[in-house]
């Protein structure tokens, strides 16, 4: 069973899982101020739900990449869309600050 670590918190989850459900399901802020509200809950369109993950998840289909390649995100930054991502392994998850989560400063 995958480990996702959250800042100081440590959470199981199913091989497969969808990152994002993981993240809400245990009470996790994985929206930046009113991106809590306004996002695509979950379609992969928003782009709001960017996070940094180490370890081992799925690779990022054609929605992913294509959001992730539009303004304010970069392709280069390496973030991914927890909306997107299965969780396949151990993973870090870092957030950052910004409506998008594409600044440089960690929430968590």
């Amino acid at each position: 069973m995958p480990t996702v670590t959250v800042g100081e918190k440590t959470l199981n989850c199913d091989r497969g899982a969808n990152l994002r459900r993981v993240l809400l399901d245990n009470n996790i802020d994985l929206y930046n101020g009113k991106a809590q509200f306004i996002n695509c809950r979950g379609l992969g369109s928003c782009g709001t739900c960017a996070v940094e993950i180490e370890g081992e998840v799925s690779e990022a289909n054609w929605k992913e990449q294509g959001r992730l390649s539009l303004p304010p995100h970069s392709p280069t930054r390496g973030l991914r869309l927890a909306c997107q991502t299965k969780v396949l392994g151990n993973i870090k998850v870092r957030k950052y600050d910004g409506f998008w989560g594409q600044g440089q400063e960690r929430v968590w």
